[in-house]
Formats: C-alpha cells, structure tokens, sequence
C-alpha cells in the first residue's frame, strides 16, 4: 500500500470517475431543460433497427427521469408501404407525396395507430407506467384540411393527405401533468368533409412543439445534419439561424425540405431550438442534449444568443411569457 508524506494511505484510483465526469457535464444542460418540453419525431433507421429503437426508447424514458416533458410524434412511410404491398394496393406517389385513398387511408392508419404506435409504446412501458399512445384525431389533437399537390402549376388531387389547421394541446398537457409520455401518430381529423387525414409527421411535429411552447424540436433522420455543400462536400452545418436556413431552402435536397421547413416554424413560433439528429447513432438524443460537443443541425431563432450552458438561473427571475396560438406549417415532401 503507498503512503503519503504525510503518513495516510493514498486514495485509492476510482475506475468510475470517468462517469462522474459525465454526469458533471450534463448538469448545465439538466438545469437548462429541467421542466421544459422537448418534441422528439422519431423516424429513419431509427424507426426500423431494432437496437437503434431500443436505444431510442432508453432515451426518451432518460429525459423523463432527468426532469424533461417528451413527446414522441411518428410516422411510418416504410412500414405503410410494406402493408399496401401485402393488400394488394399500389404505392404512388406526386410531387414527393403519397397518394392517398380511401383504401389506402385505411391501412396507414391501422399501421401507424395499431403497429408502429403499439410497438413504441411497449418499448418505452419496459421502463415503467409511462407512455401513452394516441393519434391525431383523439380529443381533436389535431385538425387538418385537404392537402393538394402542386405539378407543373397545376393543382392535383392526391386523396386523403392533410394540411394541418389547428392543435389542441389539452390532451397531451393532461398526460405531461401527470408525468407519462405521449406517443403520437400522425393522423389527424378533418376541419370540414368527415375525413380523416395522413399528414407529413415532420410537419405535425413542427406544429406540435409550436402549440406546446416547447423548448426543442428534435427531428430524427439518416443523415448526420444538414450538409453547408452536398454532395461536393459532407460538412455539416452545427448551428444556423432561421433567416440563414430560410435563404437556403430552395438549395435543399427534397427529403430535407420538410424537416427544415419543420425546424423553421418551430424557431418562429416560441420553440428556442429546433435540431436535425443522425438517428442511425445510438443514443443521439441523448449526446444532442446532454454533452458539451453535441451532434446534428441546430437552427435557433434570429438573434438568439449562444448554445452555451448558461449558469442557473436566480429564484427572481421570470419564466417566458407563453404564446396563446400559433400558424401551423403547411406539409410537403416525404409524406408516410
């Protein structure tokens, strides 16, 4: 046994220290989150690898126990083309949209409510009492309008593809009140012909964390952010402001579109970030928030101040005033 100068024993090496240090780490970004609301839109290789779901899942329920508000909107455009094919019924697709019809109206909403819900839901109960799942139509979570496609400047008609109008958040209030996490698929009720409508799930999201006065929107994809230079080169854009992202949007690759269209509404309408993550990297959601390098795309409002942890804040100090309403954003591109 060594000894100190002084005649004591020497402490002994710790093998666990490098785990305090990270839990250190987080504890400014714990103080910044503590009570706030992150939407999280699950999606990509995220949604169909099953460690990547399992690691998800983890996430999620992490947020919940350090303190956070999650909700989880999703899609499933690979699960509800699988399930088309297996009745027989064609996948179609205009102007980046699916089409669809009654028949095909009744499949996504058997996949996304009855599978790909039921399947989030029960990875996230292996961690306790927690989730709940709904859809957009229940307690008029949302509210939509028939979406038309655009072609050479002509309006098409694409069937049963909504435009979301409205959010009441009563519901999904209730359920973060009494500490459970929401799972939300995203279907929504029809403003005005007895419909039911699919919607762009990057859009009920982005809509979703606007009405909520969330603090982040976190979108979940197969690319590592968006890139300053694609395809010339994989630079990613670490942080950018809502007039910077709005100037390149017509830049943009077609499966980016909704998902920055996404990030902008929700930076314009109350949330403080809005963040494209690498879902194909285990626990993402995770090192986005919690660590000091963090990973992905962040687009923060105009004249929003550094990303740095800021110290916590004084007993004095006033919470932000919450807005009443908000415009929702109209959907394109990638439609489940």
């Amino acid at each position: 046994m060594s000894v100190s100068k002084a005649g004591q024993a020497a402490p002994r090496k710790n093998t666990a220290l490098p785990k305090a240090r990270t839990l250190i780490e987080a504890l400014p970004w714990l103080t910044r989150h503590h009570g706030k609301t992150v939407v999280v839109k699950f999606g990509g290789n995220a949604m169909v690898d099953e460690e990547l779901k399992a690691a998800f899942a983890q996430d999620v329920v992490f947020l919940r126990h350090a303190g956070l508000r999650p909700v989880v909107v999703h899609g499933g455009g690979p699960q509800i083309s699988a399930a088309l094919d297996r009745f027989g019924l064609v996948s179609e697709f205009k102007a980046g949209l699916r089409v669809t019809t009654p028949e095909a109206m009744d499949v996504v909403r058997m996949v996304l409510a009855g599978q790909v819900q039921r399947e989030l839901v029960g990875l996230l109960n292996r961690h306790g009492p927690l989730a709940v799942g709904m859809t957009g139509e229940d307690a008029h979570l949302m509210t939509a309008v028939q979406h038309f496609a655009e072609i050479d400047g002509e309006r098409v008609d694409i069937g049963r593809v909504g435009e979301i109008t409205a959010v009441d958040t009563g519901a999904v209030t209730a359920l973060l009140d009494d500490g459970r996490i929401p799972v939300i698929s995203s279907i929504a009720r029809s403003a005005d012909d007895g419909h039911v409508y699919n919607v762009n799930a990057d859009t009920a999201a982005a809509a979703l964390a606007a009405s909520l006065d969330a603090e982040t929107l976190m979108i979940l994809t197969d690319v590592e952010g968006l890139y300053e230079d694609w395809p010339a080169s994989d630079e990613v854009i670490s942080r950018l402001t809502a007039s910077e992202l709005e100037a390149l949007l017509p830049e943009l690759a077609s499966g980016m579109v909704p998902k920055m269209r996404g990030c902008l509404h929700a930076v314009r309408n109350g949330v403080s970030t809005a963040r494209v993550l690498d879902g194909r990297v285990p626990h993402s959601i995770l090192l986005e928030i919690f660590t000091d390098d963090g990973i992905g795309t962040m687009v923060v409002p105009d004249g929003a101040p550094g990303d740095e942890p800021p110290a916590p804040p004084a007993p004095s100090s006033a919470p932000d005033p919450q807005q009443a309403t908000h415009p929702v954003p109209t959907p394109l591109e990638e439609q489940a």
